[in-house]
């Protein structure tokens, strides 16, 4: 299949008025080689139906198809969503069959009667986060993706506790799947060129254990890191109450001592369940 290179990109945002917009994170990706690549990190073939988000002109869409998958794209631009599919069906009229295209805010979307095996996208830099954690949250059947982010944000969600980069997005991504670091991108790949590097994030879902827990796991995450500096004591006394924060912190088996950037997704998960026991004594 024909891929879009620089000149084609360009001549297509003539075409639409485009003028690319840093509220959307409308960054093209004019590299063929890039996106094959990202196609090929993801192992996606004939029997998956991919998830894309921010399709844009159809650069990863082309490639995605090209490995025989069939592509469910949302955009939130109508009309990069109302020309993607003419775009594929110049080049290729049978690849076009298996494109689904979709208008809607990715952030919010819901799972509906899609049942996507797969998420591969090039997501915009300021909501990347929330729309991997929306896709994992809604999309059960989604097993595994790849997806291209800004460098700093690849980093922070294939942290290790204890780390600089580890933070919220780490741990409620780890609640789900894992999380591995699959290497930079030049900016020199986008049109426009961003002031930043990107970098390829890949994940594969794991078995979900006390999903009950999962919203009271969240809390305790957001408690810990909105006070990043304070030891444990002092930074889920909000979260903790009726109870207090040593009483959950010795039932879980955790040093009121540490700071929440040690702990792991197993551990704040138990700080979730042992809240629950306290409260039913």
């Amino acid at each position: 299949m024909a891929s879009l290179g620089p000149a084609r990109i360009r001549e297509l945002a003539r075409e639409l008025d485009l003028r690319p917009t840093k509220r959307l994170g409308q960054n093209f990706v004019i590299d063929p080689n890039t996106v094959r690549r990202i196609a090929a990190l993801a192992r996606v073939g004939s029997d998956d139906l991919v998830l894309e988000v921010g399709p844009g002109l159809g650069s990863l869409t082309l490639a995605l198809l090209e490995t025989g998958a069939a592509v469910e794209a949302v955009e939130i631009d109508p009309r990069l969503a109302a020309r993607l599919p003419q775009t594929v069906a110049e080049l290729d009229d049978q690849a076009a069959e298996r494109l689904h295209v979709r208008c809607e805010d990715a952030v919010s979307m819901t799972a509906s009667d899609l049942a996507p095996t797969s998420f591969v996208a090039n997501l915009p830099y300021n909501t990347g986060v929330p729309i991997l954690l929306n896709v994992l949250e809604r999309f059960a059947t989604v097993e595994s993706g790849v997806i291209m982010v800004q460098a700093e944000v690849a980093h922070r969600l294939t942290a290790e506790p204890g780390s600089r980069d580890y933070g919220i997005p780490t741990v409620k991504a780890a609640w789900w799947a894992t999380t591995r670091w699959l290497g930079k991108v030049p900016a020199d790949v986008f049109w426009p060129t961003p002031n930043v590097q990107s970098g390829l994030v890949g994940f594969t879902r794991h078995p979900q254990t006390a999903p009950e827990l999962r919203l009271e796991t969240f809390a305790a995450v957001d408690a810990a890191f909105a006070q990043r500096r304070k030891m444990l004591r002092g930074a889920l006394r909000g979260w903790a109450q009726p109870l207090t924060a040593g009483s959950v912190l010795d039932q879980a088996g955790i040093d009121p001592g540490r700071r929440g950037e040690s702990l792991s997704v197993q551990e704040f998960r138990a700080l979730a369940s042992a809240k629950f026991r306290l409260l039913a004594q």
